[in-house]
């Protein structure tokens, strides 16, 4: 057996995909033109796919500090946290972490992934025990097993579940830690955090929500969907991204348990990998102050995820359970999801194709994530360019609407 043969299902699925059509997993753009537009094999293509919520990886004081940043650091540290790899501006960035989530605990990771291996494997050991909502992102299933805790998972989204699964633990030693996402990434529906917290109170657990696509997302000042749901003071560790509404890359951990901070030399991810560079820290510093003085940004991307969410439901194909800045439409098989992907691309529209096993269900997906930064004509000619693309692959019940240009 040769090493690799262990993934010959995989490579014999994504080599029909690559026959199929162009390679939705290898798209090279030629340029960025700006947070909604590039060029992909020299055509003007709207971009629907790059969880720009905020629009910021344009936003000219990001890019001025970045600049700036990189003149005086430099273009990298070459080093860890725990070595010569902790600057100035990571600890301004931890102080502002802490300032803006109200915790005494903030430390920055090189990765929003990075962030949950490190955390959930540092925070629970082999006697204890991990319950993961079943649509929990990979990052955090991989952090759970460098952990050795006992996973268990429920039903997505369904708190009764959770405490079905928590009692019958109740008797049993160890820390019990739920691990929920604020919205999931596949099809941008949001946990039911007020009922999460009930149960946790109740069973003496813990509690880590995942803020990686609703920060900058949800809430009053974007702090994510606990802010919004009125349950921080319960949620005990949160974690999440800056490659998102920050418009960087990165992740960070916020907390304000007891004795957080020997997690900076417990926490192998955290200990043994290079840390940000001053351009990348600066620019999140940045981003990080335009999500809580421009609430109007929000504003226009829950006005445009409703724009086409609402005219994605209207032409009758399936979309999720609830409106957010991920929209995502299920396929009836892999093979129209695939060909309907190619041809939105051949028509100028860049969104994510998602198959199992990464999906819900094992159901194949096109997923969009809007941002503030598309105008309403941007949408329109989306909304124009999808409808009549699913026509000719037969998923519209009604003669199209819109005429496309």
């Amino acid at each position: 057996m040769a090493l690799l043969d262990r993934h010959a299902a995989s490579r014999d699925a994504y080599q029909a995909i690559r026959q199929a059509s162009a390679d939705p997993f290898s798209v090279r753009f030629d340029s960025v033109i700006s947070p909604t537009e590039g060029v992909i094999d020299g055509q003007r293509t709207i971009l629907l796919g790059t969880n720009n919520y905020l629009g910021l990886t344009f936003d000219p004081d990001c890019i001025e500090d970045s600049v700036k940043a990189v003149r005086e650091g430099g273009t990298g540290t070459t080093g860890s946290r725990i070595a010569n790899g902790s600057y100035d501006g990571h600890l301004q960035l931890e102080t502002a972490l802490k300032a803006y989530y109200a915790r005494r605990h903030a430390m920055v990771f090189t990765t929003g992934y990075q962030a949950n291996l490190g955390v959930l494997s540092s925070l629970v050991g082999r006697d204890d025990h991990l319950l993961l909502d079943a649509d929990s992102h990979a990052s955090i299933y991989d952090g759970a097993r460098m952990g050795h805790a006992e996973v268990t998972r429920f039903r997505h989204n369904d708190p009764e579940d959770l405490y079905k699964r928590l009692r019958r633990l109740k008797d049993t030693p160890g820390e019990k830690l739920i691990v929920v996402e604020g919205i999931y990434s596949m099809v941008g529906d949001v946990a039911p955090l007020k009922e999460i917290v009930a149960v946790k109170r109740e069973m003496g657990a813990y509690l880590l929500v995942d803020e990686a696509h609703s920060m900058g997302v949800l809430g009053a000042t974007g702090r994510g969907l606990a802010e919004e749901a009125g349950v921080e003071a319960d949620v005990d560790v949160i974690v999440g991204t800056f490659s998102k509404s920050l418009g960087s890359v990165g992740g960070f951990v916020v907390s304000d348990m007891e004795g957080f901070d020997v997690m900076r030399v417990v926490c192998r991810p955290y200990m043994f990998t290079a840390s940000l560079p001053p351009a990348v820290v600066a620019s999140t510093v940045t981003a990080l102050r335009k999500v809580q003085e421009t609430p109007a940004l929000r504003h226009k991307l829950h006005a445009n995820a409703k724009h086409l969410y609402d005219g994605l439901t209207a032409l009758g194909l399936a979309t999720g359970p609830n409106c957010s800045p991920i929209v995502a439409v299920t396929m009836p098989d892999q093979a129209v999801a695939i060909g309907m992907w190619n041809t939105l691309l051949q028509n100028g529209v860049y969104l994510n194709l998602a198959l199992p096993p990464a999906t819900p269900d094992n159901r194949p997906l096109l997923r969009s994530s809007v941002s503030a930064a598309h105008t309403p004509e941007q949408i329109e000619r989306v909304l124009q360019v999808v409808e009549k693309v699913a026509g000719e692959f037969g998923l519209l019940k009604d003669e199209p609407k819109r005429a496309l240009a």
